[in-house]
């Protein structure tokens, strides 16, 4: 590295984010990033650590560290600090397609690996992956890869999110005909509406598929895999097929009262806002709104804060949310060690927004619902909630008691559910060889990306569960070199 001391020089100076106060009047971007100087001040920081743990993506205590796309951040950071920005741009696409979108909506677990986190700060790697592709489009260096030459073999992509146009990019650079079919009237997935438009603005999305489209992709969206047309029908149309439809089963909470209106699913909330925001600016009225009312999050994890973010745009009246784990420690517990992910205190985008405006964090911790309250005209009028004591078993299973004495109600209005998901909705496939397996994703052979049903494989949130958009990307490269291989196989 050019500068082995830039860590101990220089700190951590992070993104500047718009004030709070300001940013929840409209949908815009809410992060900017600093200027030329400073990013190459910070890039400075990345040490010559030898052996690189932000760049290889692993699993420890069941939290992602590292970089699951295996960017090669040293040697881009070190490039940024030169100011050699185009080759830090092509060392970048080497390993990750999409590196705008991972600049923006990644929870950055290459930072929860970094070596200078040892000493002092990590390097805001994320920052920088960010500032490279940004700078590289304002200069003209992105521009479409087409292929020289065509194999013959087609492919069907169904899904559009993240690991769908990962694998629709790497199998089109191998020449094959890809076709990505998505149910919703635009293309992007999780991107375009399942991450609210103040962390990726739409004209970052449109603009990838635009690139993508002249590199030879085709989309065709408003078409949904087992109601306008079948697996079996793509299936002898393509050479293969890639199933990339996503974790969309919402976990549900039953309760007394989970019946009543005015309760709903984070994702048909968030959805259905994006769409008439980007449709009509909310003209056309066809949204949930959270105007006026009391609301309450259930969930701890990004979509729960997705909601928080959008509730808070809609002018609620109050906003609370239910946080099942207690309030973490402000610096690493001992038995959550580095290189693991830090599991520590912090204050999301969505939480300072609510705190501007009312002045409090809104997150209730080591709360869980009891119970949901009705009013005289069968809608939600409130929550009970009550306090838990989180253990761990002999076999290292996490074990939650409700504490006696403490319920608490809670007025409520709205109440959106956050608390995850649990896979995939295999049944509109309508195909008997495509199974999941214990934990509710598709199944796959062993140690592989193909299905049960031949010629056809599975990416991303499907096949692994619900996951980070880097695993996404990860999984769709993955699985279009399995697929790949498999064509090729089959002309030899």
């Amino acid at each position: 590295m050019g500068n082995i001391t830039g860590f101990i020089d220089q700190q951590r100076s992070s993104l500047r984010y718009r004030d709070p106060l300001e940013r929840v009047k409209d949908w815009k971007e809410i992060a900017k990033l600093p200027s030329e100087g400073i990013l190459r001040t910070q890039a400075s920081r990345c040490m010559d650590c030898a052996v690189p743990f932000c760049q290889s993506g692993s699993e420890l205590a069941g939290m992602t560290t590292g970089c699951p796309v295996y960017n090669l951040i040293p040697e881009w950071n070190d490039l940024v600090y030169r100011g050699r920005w185009q080759e830090a741009y092509e060392r970048l696409s080497r390993t990750n397609p999409f590196p705008e979108f991972t600049g923006r909506a990644c929870p950055a677990p290459c930072e929860g690996g970094c070596v200078a986190s040892l000493a002092t700060d990590s390097v805001t790697i994320k920052n920088i992956e960010r500032a490279i592709i940004d700078k590289a489009f304002e200069e003209g260096w992105v521009q479409p890869q087409i292929p020289m030459q065509r194999t013959g073999k087609t492919v069907a992509i169904i899904g559009s999110g993240p690991a769908g146009l990962s694998c629709a990019s790497i199998l089109n650079q191998q020449g094959h005909s890809v076709t990505v079919y998505e149910r919703a009237d635009r293309i992007g997935g999780l991107l375009t509406y399942g991450i609210p438009k103040m962390k990726i603005e739409q004209q970052i999305v449109d603009r990838r598929i635009k690139l993508m489209e002249e590199e030879g992709i085709r989309f065709v969206p408003n078409t949904e895999v087992g109601r306008h047309i079948s697996l079996e029908q793509l299936r002898a149309a393509n050479d293969s097929v890639v199933l990339c439809i996503g974790s969309t089963r919402p976990r549900d909470l039953t309760v007394p009262g989970r019946g009543l209106d005015g309760i709903y699913f984070a994702m048909d909330y968030l959805h259905l806002n994006t769409k008439s925001l980007l449709d009509s600016n909310f003209a056309d009225g066809n949204f949930i709104s959270a105007e006026g009312k009391d609301v309450i999050v259930i969930g701890g994890g990004d979509t729960a804060t997705d909601c928080v973010s959008t509730a808070i745009r809609q002018n609620c009246k109050s906003l609370v949310q239910f946080d099942i784990y207690p309030t973490r420690p402000n610096s690493r517990a001992d038995d959550n060690p580095w290189p693991q992910y830090p599991i520590i205190h912090k204050v999301d985008t969505g939480q300072e927004e609510v705190t501007s405006v009312f002045r409090h964090d809104p997150r209730a911790f080591a709360t869980t619902t009891v119970e949901f309250i009705r009013d005289e005209n069968g809608r939600v009028s409130g929550v009970k909630s009550a306090r838990v004591k989180t253990t761990f078993n002999e076999k290292g299973q996490k074990v939650r008691e409700i504490i006696p004495g403490t319920e608490k109600d809670w007025p409520a209005q709205m109440v959106l559910l956050a608390i995850g998901f649990e896979g995939s909705e295999t049944e509109k496939l309508n195909d008997r060889k495509i199974t999941v397996n214990q934990r509710s994703n598709i199944a796959v052979k062993e140690n592989a990306y193909q299905t049960h049903e031949e010629g056809v494989f599975t990416a991303g949130d499907a096949r692994k569960g619900a996951s980070l958009i880097v695993w996404a990307i990860q999984e769709g490269k993955e699985a279009a070199m399995e697929c790949h291989d498999y064509m090729m196989r089959k002309m030899s």
